[in-house]
């Protein structure tokens, strides 16, 4: 988190995941659209597990150069027009040169002018709210870009548990670009066949809080977005290996349908694989706080560690799909029987 990122500029935040895959011996690739692809195989038949988050989060991406101390910029990502005044400071990056938003130069998108304090030795790329990078506070992670770099941060912390624990499994963890601005990288991904099609694919987010989840509360089994329900199956299964988790460990989660967006579980689906979805809540979402105010966002520390726990145990248990994924029908199939059998006594009127 301590690198700043925005679509189609993820390459710092790249560079990080690629050391600590190279620390922890995990193998790690650059996809043909520089999505990363980092990989725990250790059974070639066994069912692969997809971890799936993104790299980007809202920011602006330097156009060209106005003045030597000006910059046209257009913003990428979901903010509402009311947060962009003038005078919020930012940071030019590389270089993280200090500057400020300036006026809207155009009605129908959303191009600004940036000025920088002092003018820039390099061209700059792209440019961020000025706000922390990362700070622990009170039992939570607070940051520029909680949204999705917490996710991604989980994905490689459920890789590296599961390498440590030699846990035979088939687990994908994939980074993804440019999600921000529409799935770019995870439609790339999907469209390129790289992914075995038979994958089950778990999205990774964090999500802005609604009404029934609660932050603190542990990891959210997220059952569908603002567009579309995942696979019954595959939720199913996340729902089975959440309640054992409940009955061994002290574990928290809920379930819900977290309309406030959308996320690349859907992109996923929609090119035919099996997709399901969880997320943590989160505080600011896109930064946008109370009365117009850029802040940072903030996470619940446990509930993001309880992500990792789930994707874990998740990853230990695909062996067992057919099973969990079946309990309930065999549920169901034996009320069934003991339904017949008392319809049956019953279905002769009453009479006094």
């Amino acid at each position: 988190m301590q690198h700043p990122t925005a679509p189609y500029h993820e390459h710092a935040v790249r560079e990080e995941v690629e050391k600590v895959c190279a620390e922890h011996n995990l193998p790690v690739e650059r996809d043909a659209h520089g999505n990363l692809l980092v990989y725990l195989r250790s059974k070639r038949r066994r069912k692969t597990l997809v971890l799936a988050a993104h790299l980007d989060h809202p920011g602006f991406e330097i156009i060209k150069r106005l003045t030597p101390r000006s910059w046209l910029a257009r913003f990428r990502g979901g903010v509402a027009d009311t947060y962009f005044r003038a005078g919020t400071p930012l940071l030019i990056m590389p270089g993280r040169a200090r500057a400020t938003l300036g006026r809207r130069k155009h009605k129908s998108e959303r191009m600004f002018e940036i000025m920088s304090h002092v003018p820039s030795p390099i061209r700059p790329r792209f440019a961020v709210w000025n706000l922390r990078d990362f700070k622990i506070d009170a039992g939570r992670i607070r940051g520029r870009a909680c949204d999705d770099l917490v996710g991604a941060a989980a994905v490689l912390a459920a890789l590296i548990d599961l390498r440590r624990s030699r846990t035979t499994a088939n687990v994908i963890g994939v980074l993804s670009r440019a999600e921000e601005v529409g799935f770019h990288g995870a439609l790339a991904l999907a469209h390129s066949g790289k992914l075995p099609k038979d994958a089950v694919i778990i999205s990774l987010e964090t999500s802005r809080e609604l009404a029934g989840v609660k932050m603190g509360k542990g990891v959210i089994l997220r059952v569908g977005d603002r567009v579309s329900l995942f696979d019954p199956a595959a939720s199913r299964f996340l729902a089975e290996v959440a309640t054992d988790l409940k009955e061994k460990i002290s574990f928290q989660f809920q379930r819900a349908l977290m309309s406030g967006g959308t996320c690349e579980a859907t992109a996923y689906q929609e090119f035919g694989y099996r997709s399901a979805a969880v997320c943590v809540a989160l505080g600011n979402y896109h930064n946008c706080a109370s009365e117009d105010r850029i802040s940072e966002e903030y996470v619940n520390i446990a509930d993001a560690c309880s992500m990792v726990d789930l994707l874990t145990a998740s990853a230990k248990q695909m062996p067992n799909w057919d099973r969990l994924v079946g309990r309930f029908p065999q549920r169901l199939r034996r009320s069934l029987r003991s339904a017949r059998n008392h319809l049956r006594r019953t279905t002769t009127s009453e009479r006094p």
